[in-house]
C-alpha cells in the first residue's frame, strides 16, 4: 500500500463550519454547521494527529431544498473555541479582506495566537460572489477582479507589519494607516501562517508570493499537478518555497463495494438546486449550468472511495503524482472518518511521507 518514503506531507481537516459540507446531497449524514458538531471534529482532529484544522468564512448559502451552506459561523470567532478545545493542531481562519479592516483583522489573529498557544494561521479570501457580499452593502461594482486583488495586497502588506513593527504608516490607493500600533504581537514565530487559494493568474501570484501554503485545484488529475508545478516554479522565481495542499473529500466502508454504495446513495439525493446556484455564483454561463451540474454532480471536490486501505493507497497517489505538500480532508461523518482515518490510514501516511 505505501512505498519509498519522501518529505514530510501535512494532513489537516476542513471543518464543517456551514451545513451540508462539501456533498451538496439530501441523503448525505447531517451536518448542521453549527457548534457541537465542529468542536467534535477538531478535538478528534487533535487526538489523531492532524496538522491543521481549517473553517472557511461563509455569510450565504445556496438554496435548493438543503439550504445548503445556509447555516454558517462565524470563523475566526468559532476557531477561537476551538483552541481551547484542542492542544497542538493548528488553527487557520478565513478573513475576507472586503470585510475586514486590516488592522482589526491583525488584531483578531494576534488574539487567536494567543489564545492557541501560537497555533494561528489566517486563510485570506480576495474573491467574493456578489450575491452574497451585496446582501450586506459590502460589494463594490467598481472593484475589477484585479482591483481586488491589489486591495488584498496592501491589506495583507499592513497584516504583516502590525505583527512585527511598533508602529505602521502606510498609504495606499485602498487603505491609510497613520502610527497604528497593533500589540500583543502573534506568538507564532515568524508569524501566524498565511494560507491562500487563488487559480486566476492575478490570484495565482498572490497567493504564490504571499502565502505559506497555496491551496491548488483543478478538473483532472493532470489539472491538479499542473497547478502544483506552477506555484513551485512561481515560487522559486521570486526566490521563496511555496506548499501546494488540496482538497480531498474521503468516503470509507467496511469494503470497497460498501463505500461505493455510500457514494452512490449521496449521489442520488445531489440537491440539484444548491448545486446550480452555487456554479451559477461561481461563474459558469447559464447555457453551461445544466450540463455542469450533472456532471459535477453532489460531490465538490477530489474524492477517495474505499476500503481503508483502498483509500490510502488513492491518497498517497494523489499526493505523489500532484507533487503536493498536504492535504485538507473532508469526511461524510467527521469523526467517524476522523477515527478511522487516525488508526488505520494516518500511521501508513506518516511512515512513507517523513
Amino acid at each position: 500500500m505505501f512505498h519509498r518514503p519522501s518529505q514530510h506531507k501535512h494532513f489537516g481537516v476542513f471543518l464543517p463550519v456551514a451545513n451540508g459540507g462539501w456533498i451538496i446531497s439530501k441523503t448525505a449524514p447531517t451536518l448542521d454547521g453549527l457548534y457541537a458538531q465542529n468542536r467534535a471534529a477538531a478535538v478528534k482532529a487533535d487526538e489523531v494527529g492532524m496538522d491543521f484544522v481549517m473553517s472557511m468564512g461563509k455569510f450565504r448559502g445556496f438554496g435548493g431544498e438543503t439550504d445548503h451552506w445556509g447555516t454558517a459561523l462565524e470563523s475566526v470567532t468559532m476557531m477561537a473555541g476551538i483552541a481551547e478545545a484542542t492542544k497542538n493542531v493548528k488553527i487557520w481562519a478565513t478573513i475576507h479582506p472586503l470585510l475586514q479592516n486590516p488592522a482589526v483583522a491583525a488584531k483578531m489573529i494576534a488574539t487567536l495566537d494567543h489564545i492557541s498557544g501560537g497555533r494561528a494561521g489566517l486563510n485570506i479570501v480576495a474573491g467574493a460572489y456578489k450575491g452574497e457580499f451585496d446582501q450586506m452593502g459590502a460589494w463594490d461594482d467598481a472593484l475589477t477582479h484585479d482591483d481586488r486583488y491589489a486591495l488584498t495586497e496592501e491589506w495583507t502588506t499592513i497584516v504583516k507589519r502590525l505583527w512585527s513593527e511598533d508602529s505602521v504608516d502606510f498609504q495606499g490607493k485602498y487603505f491609510t494607516m497613520k502610527d497604528c500600533q497593533s500589540k500583543p504581537k502573534p506568538l507564532s514565530r515568524p508569524r501566524p501562517d498565511l494560507v491562500c487559494a487563488g487559480m486566476s493568474d492575478r490570484g495565482f501570484q498572490f497567493s504564490v508570493r504571499e502565502a505559506d501554503v497555496c491551496f491548488i485545484g483543478g478538473r483532472t488529475p493532470d489539472e491538479r499537478r499542473d497547478a502544483s508545478l506552477r506555484a513551485k516554479k512561481a515560487a522559486e522565481g521570486m526566490g521563496k518555497t511555496i506548499k501546494t495542499f488540496a482538497m480531498c473529500t474521503v468516503v470509507h466502508g467496511d469494503t470497497d463495494a460498501d463505500a461505493e454504495a455510500k457514494v452512490e446513495h449521496y449521489k442520488s439525493g445531489a440537491d440539484m438546486g444548491a448545486i446550480l446556484a452555487m456554479l451559477e455564483s461561481w461563474g459558469v454561463p447559464a447555457e453551461k449550468l445544466s450540463s455542469v451540474a450533472a456532471a459535477q454532480g453532489a460531490f465538490m471536490t477530489q474524492t477517495v472511495v474505499g476500503s481503508p486501505k483502498t483509500c490510502a493507497a488513492q491518497i498517497e497517489e494523489f499526493v505523489r503524482y500532484c507533487e503536493l505538500d498536504g492535504l485538507m480532508l473532508i469526511f461524510p461523518d467527521y469523526v467517524e472518518g476522523l477515527t478511522m482515518f487516525g488508526s488505520e490510514i494516518l500511521p501508513g501516511l506518516r511512515a512513507v511521507f517523513s
